[in-house]
């Protein structure tokens, strides 16, 4: 058995998520102590790996607990993916060593589409899309198309334009705390515009969102674009800080 220190000292999760993790069901301690120390056998380490796994796919939380508490759950599966995918990511990498190390050696040569293609991510972005919808709809996914339709393209570009204009006023809040009034009623109005706009977007959802506005791909760039950099950290600082105000 492993206390929780130990299990974040080893994973990497912080302490705070792992507590965050049980609280909501995702991962329960395997035992409480006496003294109410959290401990963890291997069957909740292998929880958790999957639960990184499912994160790296960029599910949500909650849709990661109904998931892995799906009796008919296929871990296999879910490593198969996880392999493929890295593979992939792995292939991206060594492209753009390449590219950088060519361009070290000889310069900068005449710019073409070969020349940027070790940028192209669509094939792992592809894949992940695939991947997320061969574990069935979630109930989030199923309320953004209800909402969805009808709209036009151009609806659509309104809508994503406005939700960038919230990350634009994060951005100018972004030197000072995560935890100020300003960013957390920025983060409030983020949540109720995706709630409104998208699908019910319950503080599981924010939390697994604000990941993967961290998360260093290309949201990650949109939002520091929009903001300017660090704005996507501040934003994923301030919904933690946001969810733990209200535990």
């Amino acid at each position: 058995m492993m206390t929780v220190k130990e299990v974040s000292d080893m994973s990497g999760v912080s302490i705070r998520s792992l507590h965050h993790y049980d609280k909501i069901g995702l991962l329960p301690a395997t035992e409480v102590t006496a003294a109410g120390y959290r401990l963890y056998d291997d069957k909740a380490l292998e929880r958790l790996q999957m639960i990184l796994l499912f994160k790296e796919l960029q599910f949500p939380l909650k849709d990661i607990k109904e998931i892995l508490d799906d009796p008919t759950f296929d871990r296999s599966k879910a490593l198969e993916q996880q392999i493929k995918l890295l593979q992939l990511r792995k292939a991206h990498l060594e492209n753009l060593i390449d590219l950088a190390t060519g361009i070290k050696m000889i310069g900068v040569s005449k710019m073409s589409k070969l020349s940027f293609e070790a940028f192209d991510t669509r094939k792992i972005d592809e894949y992940a899309a695939q991947a997320k919808e061969s574990w069935g709809k979630t109930e989030a996914w199923k309320e953004y198309e209800q909402k969805s339709a009808g709209r036009s393209r151009e609806e659509e570009k309104v809508i994503g334009m406005q939700m960038m204009d919230i990350f634009v006023e994060l951005g100018k809040v972004k030197d000072g705390s995560p935890e100020s009034e300003e960013a957390q009623a920025l983060v409030k109005k983020l949540q109720n515009y995706i709630t409104d706009n998208f699908y019910t977007c319950t503080d599981e959802i924010l939390e697994g969102i604000g990941q993967m506005y961290a998360g260093g791909g290309d949201m990650t760039t949109h939002i520091d674009k929009m903001g300017g950099e660090g704005t996507a950290v501040f934003a994923n600082q301030a919904i933690e800080a946001y969810i733990l105000s209200k535990s």
